[in-house]
C-alpha cells in the first residue's frame, strides 16, 4: 500500500529539534506529516539515498513521490500544507529569502545542541506532549 503522508525525518537526540518536531506535529491539524526518529528502524527503508551524516545535518521531508526537501526547503514545503505555518511558506517563496533561511539553518543547524542548552529545549519538550493519534 502507497503511503499517503509525508515523512520528516528529525533527530531525536537533539532536544531542539525534538521539540520542533511535536510543535509542528501538534499544528498539522490535517495530519498529512508523519514524525520519524532518525533512531526509528524505518528510516534506512524511506531515506536509503540519504547518508547518516546528511540526515544529522537538517530535517528532511520525503513526499509520497519520493521528493526530498531538506532544511530551511523542507520548512517551505510543510509550510504550505499545515495552516499556521502558511505565511512562513509563502514568504519563504520570496526571491532570495530561502537562500538567507538556508544560511541561517545551517547555522542553527550546526550549533543547535547550544542553543537546546541555552534556551533549555530539554524542559520544554515536557511542556509540549506527544500528540496522539
Amino acid at each position: 500500500m502507497e503511503r499517503q503522508k509525508h515523512i520528516l525525518l528529525f533527530d531525536s537526540d537533539c532536544p531542539m529539534c525534538t521539540f520542533q518536531s511535536r510543535l509542528l506535529d501538534w499544528m498539522d491539524w490535517f495530519d498529512c506529516v508523519e514524525m520519524v526518529p532518525l533512531k526509528d528502524p524505518r528510516t534506512a527503508e524511506i531515506a536509503p539515498d540519504i547518508t547518516r551524516e546528511d540526515l544529522l545535518e537538517a530535517i528532511h521531508c520525503i513526499t509520497p513521490d519520493g521528493e526530498i526537501y531538506r532544511g530551511a526547503r523542507a520548512f517551505r514545503f510543510l509550510g504550505l500544507r499545515i495552516p499556521l505555518l502558511i505565511p512562513v511558506g509563502l514568504f519563504l517563496w520570496f526571491p532570495g529569502v530561502i537562500w538567507i533561511a538556508e544560511k541561517v539553518y545551517a547555522w542553527i543547524s550546526r550549533n543547535r545542541h547550544l542553543i537546546s542548552k541555552v534556551f533549555g529545549c530539554k524542559g520544554a519538550c515536557t511542556i509540549l506532549p506527544e500528540k496522539r493519534g
